[in-house]
C-alpha cells in the first residue's frame, strides 16, 4: 500500500501529470486496488470468443508480487511489410508483442504512463495448434518468447489481468 501511496504523490505532480496521458492500464490500478495487493490472485485470459462454436480459452494465473504506474516511451510498431498480423509468424508475432503497447507509423511516439503488474505464475493453459501461433501471448508453453514454469515471474499491462479465486 505504501507504494501505491508514492505512485500516487508521483502522479500528482504537475510537471509529470502533463507529460505523460495515463493509458486504461495505469487507471485501472486507481480504480480496482485489488490488483496492487501482494499475493491477490490474477487471471490472463485469451481465446473463448465465438457467436455459435466457442474457441477454447487458455490463460495464465498468479499471485501479485507488485504492481506500478510506470512512464514508457511507445514507440512504433514493428511491422512486416505485406503481411498482416494474422500472416504473421510466431517470430514476428512476437517482437510486435515484446513491442506493445506501442503506436501506429502514422501516429508521433510519445511517452505515456502504463500500469504494470508483476506477477508469479501458478498454473496455465495455452494452444498448441499451428493456427494459434500468432493468436496471442499464449502458445505451446510459453508466454510470448519465455518458456513457462512454475514460479517464474512475468509483467503485463493491469488492463490484462483479472482477479480470480485462488
Amino acid at each position: 500500500m505504501k507504494s501505491f501511496l508514492v505512485v500516487l504523490a508521483l502522479l500528482a505532480t504537475p510537471a509529470l501529470a502533463e507529460e505523460t496521458a495515463l493509458r486504461p492500464s495505469a487507471r485501472l490500478l486507481f480504480k480496482q486496488p485489488e490488483l496492487l495487493k501482494a499475493g491477490s490472485c490474477v487471471i490472463y485470459e485469451e481465446g473463448g470468443s465465438g457467436w455459435v462454436v466457442t474457441e477454447p480459452l487458455y490463460y495464465l494465473k498468479g499471485k501479485v508480487i507488485a504492481a506500478e504506474v510506470r512512464t514508457r516511451h511507445l514507440g512504433v510498431c514493428p511491422q512486416v511489410p505485406g503481411k498482416t498480423m494474422k500472416q504473421y509468424s510466431r517470430e514476428e508475432f512476437n517482437r510486435h508483442a515484446l513491442a506493445y503497447p506501442c503506436v501506429s507509423p502514422n501516429v508521433p511516439e510519445r511517452d505515456e504512463q502504463i500500469g504494470v503488474v508483476r506477477i508469479r505464475v501458478d498454473s496455465w493453459e495455452t494452444p498448441h495448434a499451428v493456427k494459434m501461433a500468432n493468436a496471442g501471448r499464449l502458445y505451446r508453453g510459453s508466454f510470448i518468447d519465455r518458456k513457462l514454469e512454475k514460479d517464474m515471474e512475468i509483467e503485463l499491462e493491469a488492463d490484462l489481468l483479472g482477479v480470480c479465486e485462488p
